[in-house]
This record gives C-alpha cells, structure tokens and sequence, in this order.
C-alpha cells in the first residue's frame, strides 16, 4: 500500500509528534505543530497517536492511493474530496484503490492533519518519521513533498471504522483570534515597566514570516529597556544578550520592536533576549494561525500554566474517548 503525490501543496511534510531528546545537540522536537489536531486524525483511523500522517500548510495536496484506505482530516477546515467529492473534515472515510484526494480551498485554521489507517511508514530517524527540513532530516528524504513521491504505509493495526468523528462540540475552531498564555521570566527584568504593560495591553497580528521555527507578530508597541553596559559578547543592541539556549514556546523580541514565538522546528540557542515562554498547552492555538490573524499575550503564573497542561490532556483524553 502506498501513496502517490500527484501534486504537492504549498508545504506538506510527513510529521508525527517530534523526537524529544535532542535538543540540546540542536536537533528540535519537530513534529506536528497542532498536536492536537494530529492525534485527533490518527483516532479517527484507528491509529496510535504517535503515528506519521501528513502535515499540509494552506493548500491540500492531490494523491492517488494504490490500495483501498480509511482517512481523516482534521485541524484546519481544508474541504477533502475524494474524485471530486466532497467529504467531511472530523471523520473518517474510505478511499478505494486507484481513487484520488484532493482538497478544496481553505477555510478556516492553517494547518490540516492527513492520517491513513496503518500510518505513513517512512524510516525512523532518531526515533521519529517528522521531517526537519532544515536540517533534511527525517520524514521523506529530510524535506517537503514533491510531485512523483510515493509514501509507504504501514499496516493496520486495528480496523479503522469509516464515518467515525469527533464530535462538534470537541473540535477546537480555527480561524479566530486568539489569546496566549505566557510565564514572564527569562530576560523580562531587561524591559520597563511601562513597556511590559504595553506588551499585554497591545493587539499583535501575525506577521508574513510565521513557519515551524517561529511565529513572527507585529503591531505593538516597541518595547523600551532599563539602560545597562552590554557584557562582552553580547553585542550592541539592548535586545542582545550574550548566547543562550532558547525554550520551545520562548518569546525573543529582537530590536525590541517585533515577538517571534519559537517553535516546534526552533534553534536551540542564540543572542536575543527572551521576556518569557507561551505555555505548553498554547502552542498548537499558534500553528493554526494564518498571517494578519490578531493575538493578545496574557501574563500567567506557574500555576496557570500547569494547570492549562492539565486541562489540555484532559481534553485531549476526552475527544479519544468519544471517537
């Protein structure tokens, strides 16, 4: 069994949910950037929630499947049809031998989940099948998909059952703005006052240059910094610090003037001052923005945060119980 790229999309990758445990070589996590989304698909098709599907960015891709095979797709509204016609997102349906899919335009969110039944089944590296594209590591041949690809599937290992669905009320909407979570630290004492209220009180859209390594947002305020002389090595911009290592979700604002929140695909370490972290459990809300989308950051505690982690496996528990 197997697919055949017929055409690519703007960006799809194979992804899974990342391979942790080297980071600190300067290998990312990778990986699926909606988490959430991705484990959704593969219980739909009856998968583990580790399992590679494909990732699509905006645009869906077109392929032709060589065996008959139960599919889903989730994350953004990305019509699918199959020859044509179309089908619904948030369940699982059949594709016969020799059919196509192909997706209509985009709706909603950015990112769509592709899972069929058994699993993409490109070779593991370093524990995963994600694909690192700027390190060409991983998923197929270390980039994204092109044209003429064929993508080996796996087997089955329990029998995926067509029009299986997550229920409306379980599905996170895309397409709207959103408010994210951050745990001030880091560099945050680097700032004024007057600018860290700014940076919470102002609406931030979401700049062109948003992609796995990080999403770019502009529209606030500059932010102002406490005077200091500049340690050696850390250059002789304010927003500079001597090199560091950067957290997933870490929020650098170089110049002071533009937030990048680093992400799934983030280098692990560099000069620019971080003034804290978006939690955990929001980061699959950044994946599914599309540029020019509003966001606010909100200032939580450590608290908060945990408990947004824990809300977020709770939910995550109840959507696989109801598919």
């Amino acid at each position: 069994m197997a697919l055949e790229i017929l055409k690519p999309g703007l960006s799809t990758t194979v992804q899974d949910l990342g391979r942790p445990g080297y980071y600190h070589l300067g290998i990312p996590l990778s990986g699926a950037m909606d988490r959430e989304a991705l484990i959704a698909a593969n219980a739909l098709v009856a998968n583990d929630d580790g399992d590679a599907a494909l990732e699509a960015v905006f645009m869906g891709p077109e392929i032709r499947f060589t065996a008959d095979a139960v599919v889903a797709v989730t994350g953004a509204e990305l019509p699918p049809k199959v020859d044509g016609v179309e089908q619904p997102t948030w369940q699982a349906f059949l594709i016969k031998a020799g059919q196509v899919l192909s997706f209509g335009f985009l709706k909603a969110g950015a990112r769509a989940y592709i899972a069929v039944a058994g699993g993409i089944d490109v070779p593991m590296v370093l524990g995963s099948r994600s694909t690192y594209p700027l390190g060409a590591l991983g998923g197929h041949e270390g980039r994204a998909l092109k044209a003429g690809d064929v993508l080996p599937l796996g087997p089955a290992r329990r029998k995926p059952k067509p029009g299986a669905l997550v229920p409306p009320g379980l599905r996170r909407p895309g397409g709207r703005d959103v408010e994210l979570r951050m745990l001030p630290g880091l560099y945050w004492h680097r700032i004024t006052e007057a600018a860290g209220r700014h940076f919470f009180d102002d609406v931030w859209k979401v700049a062109p240059e948003a992609d796995r390594i990080g999403y770019r947002f502009r529209g606030g305020r500059p932010l102002d910094f406490l005077p200091r002389e500049q340690p050696f090595g850390a250059g002789s911009d304010p927003s500079n610090i001597v090199d560091s290592c950067y957290p997933y979700g870490s929020v650098q604002v170089p110049g002071g003037t533009e937030p990048i929140v680093l992400h799934r695909d983030a280098v692990s370490g560099g000069g620019y001052f971080m003034i804290g972290t978006v939690v955990s459990a929001d980061l699959d809300l950044i994946g599914q923005l599309q540029p020019h989308q509003q966001a606010r950051f909100r200032a939580v505690e450590m608290a908060e945060a945990l408990a947004a982690r824990r809300e977020r496996a709770a939910a995550l528990a109840k959507l696989k119980a109801a598919v």
